[in-house]
């Protein structure tokens, strides 16, 4: 995905690859920048201008959907994907109730009628927690809580039974025992719906508690992916090791947490090679020129040459091991 700007166009993501089976939550984690939104939005088809797909394919159980006019794609998300967004103002309309909002979601993409669609929509308001859905099905957004807000956001995504859910950043306004409700909800209806979700965090308790299998994410690229005890006990990029690290451990005090040192890049300034070299404590001299692909890597993969059967024996730039 690339987009034109005053300093000539960006690669903003750059050979990502990936896919969902039906029930698995996908988790994709990384610092701010590293592109976890923008792969969202791509999906979705919802880039904003002038950024493009400029290469590649999306497809949905096996039809490709990037290229298909605005109209059409319109028809696909409800329908076929359902979008979980971090603010749940930001998707419902304030001037409408719950209900409504629900029902027209429905009517709009399933054959119901409007009764069919109503007491659909109080079985949604159940199966996400709200009390009283009966009632409530009634009530206009501001009338929830924020975490009430955000179940009825989930209700919306996944009314119309879509075959993908792509949420981004769901729990993050929400308190920690509301998050932890929410996270076992998304877990729960992926499961019991048969849906395929992506979930886009920064929060890896929230992906070690949600997903089957994790992308670590860096200046566009995916750095390691694979399943989540893996990437998160026996992480083998060491970017994803940085990013474990920097977790602190419920079994014991300590004093500092690990850092890791320096910022991810500018679009503009991505450094030669593999773009986590400047800020890596295991560099050596072909990190600096050539950019690896993913290598199968123990239980994961991971874009680093420490992984290349074939790789010689590390050049004067490599550090000790950590």
């Amino acid at each position: 995905m690339n987009s034109p700007t005053r300093r000539g166009t960006l690669v903003a993501l750059h050979d990502i690859s990936f896919s969902i089976a039906p029930g698995e939550v996908l988790g994709v984690v990384g610092e701010s920048g590293a592109g976890k939104s923008m792969t969202g939005a791509a999906i979705i088809g919802l880039l904003e201008p002038p950024g493009r797909i400029a290469g590649g394919e999306i497809r949905l159980n096996g039809r490709r959907i990037d290229n298909l006019p605005y109209e059409q794609m319109r028809r696909i998300r409800g329908r076929e994907i359902g979008a979980i967004f971090q603010d749940p103002l930001t998707t419902l309309n304030p001037l409408h109730t719950v209900g409504d909002q629900l029902i027209e979601t429905m009517q709009t993409h399933m054959d119901l009628s409007a009764r069919e669609a109503r007491a659909r929509a109080v079985g949604w308001l159940e199966m996400v927690g709200i009390p009283a859905a009966a009632q409530r099905v009634q009530s206009y957004p501001h009338e929830f809580s924020g975490g009430m807000r955000q179940r009825v956001v989930i209700a919306l995504a996944l009314c119309a039974e879509p075959k993908l859910i792509v949420a981004d950043e769901p729990t993050t306004a929400l308190d920690v025992s509301i998050q932890a409700q929410v996270i076992a909800l998304l877990k729960r209806l992926a499961r019991e719906k048969g849906t395929s979700m992506m979930l886009i965090t920064h929060d890896m308790g929230v992906i070690a508690e949600t997903a089957d299998r994790v992308a670590v994410m860096y200046a566009g690229r995916i750095a390691e992916i694979g399943p989540v005890r893996e990437v998160v006990k026996h992480p083998r990029h060491p970017y994803s090791v940085g990013l474990m690290a920097s977790i602190p451990p419920l079994d014991r005090r300590v004093e500092q947490l690990a850092q890791i040192e320096g910022s991810m890049p500018r679009l503009s300034a991505i450094p030669p090679g593999c773009p986590f070299n400047p800020r890596c404590p295991r560099v050596f001299d072909r990190c600096l020129v050539e950019r690896p692909e993913l290598l199968e890597a123990g239980g994961t993969r991971a874009a680093c040459w420490l992984y290349d059967e074939a790789r010689p024996a590390p050049g004067m730039h490599e550090a000790a091991d950590a």
